[in-house]
């Protein structure tokens, strides 16, 4: 029986875990241990999510809870080492880029056992970002980097390429484009989105603006110029921004002209999937959201000058304006106007990226 272990460190790592147990659930010899990162009771994780996923809750919770990056890792790398003492496993699968999934990568290799790491490859390279240190030291450890997009895997080949040719690190696993596992989860819940119930929408009728990035909310007068230029050029379209905790709080605080922007409180999972995927069109600081956009179709523009998943961009229906409020006007007016570009599905987008992961891992 191969015992595999999964880590999750924050809310959106449970949408990428859900397609993964249930190819594990289906796989011949395999067990699967779930773990979070953080407490129980984290108000970040509404209720709902594990049923709106069809998941189990986590079967250990580390319980480590603070805003700093290095107590984080810290905290998180004593409890998984403690944790793997009384869990012994074979292969540890850690997702995303986050503080706490380096904490867990870093144990891992300590104790000389398998890791793999979904999402690998992905970079912005900017070494100013934390999670640009974390990707670079999760995808030097891992035995298994398991990639989403072609110029992912094209940045975790070579780089694994230059650490085997330098001596430093030798590799039995591999690099992998097993697809975007995201996929998954958006084509398993398709027919079970629900509309919202706290609004009532006419589909391709509004846009949904979601904003998450600390860099962005710290500078609260680019973020008055953004979203007034965003509701300037909207025309009356409405906005409707479900947002939750700190982005809230400052979204709330700012003095906006009266408009047609409504700022509601967070949907569950479903509901939230709903109003994305009937949207005429999004305006998000969020990858995932990104991604969820490409899949549906939805004309999407993104505040950031650079994506980790390219192919949003070149292939799907992403467009990126960084922090410029003119350039987000003028895609803002395209997106209203109905002048989107053309947009297709990248390269395995086909909702099988858990059940080739659960294959590698098991040869």
């Amino acid at each position: 029986m191969k015992k595999i272990t999964i880590v999750a460190g924050a809310r959106p790592n449970f949408v990428k875990v859900a397609p993964l147990i249930r190819a594990i659930e289906k796989a011949d010899g395999a067990s699967y241990l779930l773990v979070y990162a953080g407490r129980e009771d984290d108000p970040t994780l509404e209720a709902s999510i594990f049923d709106d996923l069809q998941m189990p809750r986590p079967t250990v919770y580390l319980g480590v809870d603070s805003i700093s990056l290095n107590e984080i890792t810290s905290r998180v790398m004593a409890e998984f080492d403690a944790l793997l003492d009384r869990q012994p496993t074979d292969v540890v699968i850690v997702v995303d880029d986050l503080a706490s999934t380096m904490a867990a990568a870093i144990v891992t290799k300590k104790r000389g056992l398998k890791l793999a790491h979904l999402v690998a490859g992905t970079r912005s390279f900017d070494m100013n970002m934390p999670k640009e240190v974390n990707r670079l030291v999760i995808d030097a450890l891992s035995d298994y980097l398991f990639t989403a997009g072609v110029k992912s895997n094209s940045v975790a080949t070579r780089e694994q390429a230059s650490l085997v040719e330098g001596g430093r690190l030798m590799v039995e696993g591999g690099t992998y484009m097993v697809g975007n596992i995201l996929m998954d989860t958006l084509r398993f819940n398709h027919q079970r989105l629900t509309p919202p119930s706290t609004i009532n929408l006419t589909p391709s009728t509004y846009l949904v603006f979601t904003l998450n990035r600390k860099a962005l909310l710290a500078d609260e007068a680019k973020l008055q110029q953004l979203l007034e230029a965003m509701i300037q050029a909207a025309d009356g379209t409405p906005i409707i921004a479900p947002l939750r905790g700190l982005a809230a709080e400052k979204v709330a605080s700012l003095n906006l002209p009266p408009s047609s922007f409504h700022q509601i409180t967070p949907l569950p999972y479903l509901e939230f999937g709903w109003l994305t995927a009937n949207a005429k069109g999004i305006i998000t600081d969020s990858g995932n959201v990104a991604e969820e956009a490409t899949f549906n179709g939805v004309p999407c523009i993104t505040l950031n000058s650079y994506t980790e998943h390219q192919e949003t961009v070149s292939v799907g229906s992403n467009v990126l304006v960084g922090e410029d409020p003119q350039r987000l006007a003028e895609e803002v007016l395209r997106m209203v106007r109905g002048e989107w570009k053309h947009s297709a599905l990248p390269d395995r987008w086909d909702g099988r990226t858990a059940e080739r992961i659960v294959q590698i891992l098991m040869q």
